[in-house]
């Protein structure tokens, strides 16, 4: 029984020790600088707003402070001090949960959310300067062009939607020529009325639409986030239901019995005497 109760409290100690490197990854989480690398970071500003962020910044320490302190009760196997723990910790778990809600709301709602803004800012040659820009910088790293498809800059497209033009029309498969497009469907063949500067008489712009990028980008983060709390959650649970057992030990124990026979042949059940 002695070694059950060692390698419970050992496993309590590999427990904790999982709660403090949550605890640093919080915080290293919480002090960067994703949303800064979101594309179109002005027009979507709700939702890289810095609420999660403050979450973690606050939660981070506090989790970080509360493992050490389970990690030396759980080494030192201090009773009073692993109920304590287990009693803080299960005050910081609840009060994350309830902190960190809206952040399961704003992933939900992204999606038409996002729709309605991909509404609000087209036809895209009519939006601001800065919105153009950084859609600008998307479509030329990411080949793609428009949100929804290349349709929302109407007929004044931007030069980071030209495709390079594909092989000669001879070895393009039929179906190819018929639909224009490219073989591998990147690229697609747009009419020649366009209001553009060019030589040529056809122009090949990129067939993938930007919105699911731009989606992802702004996913991320809170994907994230929300991954790390539930990762803390979870071994918040495993840390609490341990110390809990470590720090009632003595009430989970089975008192030592000895059995005495009376004249009567009645065998009797009683506590051992304790040695002190």
């Amino acid at each position: 029984m002695a070694r059950c109760w060692s390698y419970l409290r050992g496993l309590a100690i590999c427990v904790t020790v999982l709660l403090l490197v949550s605890g640093v990854v919080m915080i290293g989480v919480g002090f960067s600088s994703i949303d800064g690398n979101v594309p179109v970071t002005e027009l979507f500003n709700q939702f890289s707003s810095s609420d999660g962020l403050v979450v973690l910044q606050v939660f981070g320490p506090l989790t970080v402070v509360l493992s050490v302190l389970g990690i030396c009760a759980a080494s030192l196997d201090l009773k009073p001090l692993l109920l304590l723990f287990s009693a803080l910790i299960f005050v910081e778990f609840v009060a994350l949960l309830i902190v960190a809600s809206p952040l399961v709301q704003v992933q939900a709602q992204m999606g038409s959310t996002v729709d309605e803004l991909f509404l609000n800012v087209t036809p895209l040659h009519r939006a601001e300067p800065y919105i153009q820009k950084e859609l600008n910088k998307l479509q030329a790293s990411d080949s793609c062009c428009g949100l929804k498809s290349f349709e929302d800059w109407e007929n004044q497209l931007p030069v980071s939607c030209f495709c390079t033009r594909p092989s000669p029309s001879s070895e393009l498969e039929p179906s190819s020529r018929v639909h224009n497009s490219s073989s591998d469907g990147s690229c697609v063949m747009v009419g020649g009325d366009l209001h553009l500067l060019s030589s040529q008489g056809e122009l090949w712009v990129h067939s993938k639409p930007c919105g699911p990028i731009l989606k992802s980008y702004l996913s991320f983060p809170i994907k994230l986030r929300i991954g790390i709390i539930s990762a803390f959650a979870t071994i918040t649970m495993a840390a609490i239901a341990l110390c809990l057992a470590l720090g009632l030990e003595e009430y989970w124990k089975t008192p030592p019995v000895e059995t005495t026979v009376d004249d009567f042949n009645r065998v009797k059940y009683q506590p051992k005497p304790s040695l002190t």
